[in-house]
C-alpha cells in the first residue's frame, strides 16, 4: 500500500452521504502518502440503484463504507463484498450498537434521521442568516444579538471560521481590523457576546493575500499589503488591542477551520458559565 500514490473509496448512502464523506475524509487523512478517489453514491433506496454502485466498485476495487438502513440493500452490498474480498464496513453499526447496550430496546432506523426539519435545523439556519447578514463589518449595530463577534486583519479566516459556526448553529458576526481605524464603539460595550480575535504569522498572511492578489491579476511589489512588516504591524495592533480589551486571541497559523471552530466552541462554553454563574 505504501507504494500506490491513490486509492478508490466508495461511498454509499441511503441519505445524503455528509456522514461517510466525514468519515471517509478523516480516515484518509491519517495517511499522508495516498488519497482516496472518492467514488459517492448518496440516496441509494433501490436495487437499481444498488445495481450502479456495485458495479462501479466491481470496475474500481477499493475500500467500501456504507449507511444504508434497509436491510435487504444492507445484506447485499456487504454479500457482494465478501465474496469478492472486498473490504467494507458499515459505518454507523459499531455506534448504534454502543448507544444499544447502554439505552436498551431496539432503534427505529431512520432515512437520513439527523437532517430532520426539526428545531436545532431551524436554529442552524437562523445562525447561518444572521452570520451572512454581519459578516466583515456589517450590521454593526446588531452585535448584542450574536453569540460570537470575530476579529482579525485580513485574510485571517474570519469569515470560514464564521461560516463553519454558524453551521453548528452559533450566530457569528465578524469585524475586520485596520492598524489606526477604531473598532465600532459598539463593541466595547457587548455584554452577552464572546468576542475572540485571530491571527496567524505574518509569512502565512503574506502568502494568502499575495495568492489571492495573484488571482485577481493585481500584485503590485510594493504594496503595503503583502509587505512582510507592514503586515506583522497589522498582527501587533490586533494583539494589542485584544489584550487592552481582555479578549482571547487565537493563532490561526497551522490551524484547520475546524480547529480553530472548536477553540471558540470552548472559549464560548466557558463564557456562558461565568455569564450564568454572574446571574
Amino acid at each position: 500500500m505504501t507504494s500506490e500514490s491513490y486509492f478508490h473509496l466508495h461511498l454509499v448512502s441511503d441519505s445524503t452521504g455528509e456522514t461517510l464523506i466525514s468519515v471517509g475524509r478523516a480516515a484518509a487523512a491519517q495517511y499522508s502518502h495516498v488519497k482516496p478517489i472518492e467514488h459517492i453514491y448518496p440516496l441509494v433506496r433501490t436495487h437499481r440503484q444498488l445495481d450502479r454502485a456495485i458495479g462501479e466498485i466491481e470496475e474500481n476495487p477499493g475500500i467500501v463504507l456504507y449507511t444504508l438502513t434497509e436491510l435487504e440493500l444492507r445484506e447485499r452490498l456487504k454479500s457482494y463484498c465478501e465474496r469478492n474480498g472486498v473490504p467494507v464496513l458499515s459505518v454507523l453499526a459499531p455506534v448504534v450498537r454502543l448507544f444499544q447496550a447502554y439505552l436498551g430496546g431496539t432503534p427505529t432506523p431512520r432515512v437520513g434521521g439527523q437532517h430532520q426539519l426539526d428545531g436545532e435545523y431551524f436554529r442552524r439556519i437562523d445562525a447561518m442568516n444572521f452570520t451572512v447578514m454581519h459578516d466583515d463589518g456589517q450590521h454593526v449595530d446588531g452585535l448584542e444579538a450574536a453569540d460570537v463577534v470575530l476579529l482579525g486583519i485580513s485574510r485571517s479566516s474570519k469569515t470560514p471560521t464564521s461560516i463553519y459556526l454558524a453551521n453548528r448553529g452559533i450566530k457569528t458576526a465578524n469585524i475586520p481590523l485596520v492598524p489606526n481605524v477604531p473598532v465600532p464603539p459598539s463593541l466595547n460595550e457587548l455584554k452577552r457576546p464572546l468576542v475572540v480575535g485571530l491571527v496567524a504569522s505574518p509569512e502565512r498572511v503574506v502568502e494568502i493575500r499575495r495568492n489571492r492578489l495573484l488571482g485577481l491579476n493585481a500584485v503590485q511589489a510594493n504594496d503595503a499589503y503583502i509587505d512582510r512588516e507592514a503586515v506583522a504591524e497589522e498582527i501587533a495592533f490586533s494583539r494589542r488591542l485584544c489584550a487592552r480589551a481582555g479578549w482571547p486571541v487565537i493563532d490561526v497559523t497551522r490551524r484547520s477551520i475546524e480547529e480553530t471552530a472548536a477553540a471558540i466552541i470552548g472559549l464560548l462554553q466557558e463564557h456562558r458559565r461565568k455569564l450564568d454563574e454572574a446571574g
